[in-house]
């Protein structure tokens, strides 16, 4: 008799190991399908928002895609470098913050950072069993 297992058909003794090559296949394959469905979801409300912004006002839409002796710079042109700029800021930024929080806990290597937070913050408790009912937490009063 096989025993209940995440999948129909699938008996438990087919469930890898949490190290196991398929499982960390099956985990890369999650990632990338999730990546990619979010990256065609931003797609395809960008896409969605343009065409709405260019069918309401076409006259607008067009001023602000070419540039003017008024505007030397298109309006996408002058988003495309802010964006740009904006980017770089935000990856220096972190850059920074994570190299004075690495200096200033003199941090030589990730086992070195791994302990250092480890000895900082509390241990997380590792049991299967949920602390709190959702059944009980959602149940109206």
């Amino acid at each position: 008799m096989e025993t209940a297992s995440a999948w129909p058909g699938q008996s438990s003794s087919c469930i890898k190991a949490p190290g196991s090559t398929d499982n960390m296949l099956f985990l890369l394959k999650g990632r990338v399908f999730l990546g990619t469905m979010a990256a065609a979801g931003i797609l395809a409300r960008f896409v969605t928002t343009l065409s709405l912004a260019k069918k309401k006002s076409p006259e607008w839409f067009s001023k602000g895609s070419m540039a003017t002796a008024a505007l030397p710079e298109s309006r996408s042109s002058l988003a495309l470098r802010a964006l740009g700029w904006g980017s770089l800021y935000a990856w220096c930024g972190v850059d920074v913050i994570s190299f004075a929080v690495w200096k200033a806990l003199e941090i030589h290597g990730m086992k070195d950072f791994q302990s250092k937070m480890q000895s900082i913050f509390p241990a997380i408790p590792q049991n299967s069993e949920t602390s709190l009912e959702w059944e009980e937490a959602l149940k109206s009063k």
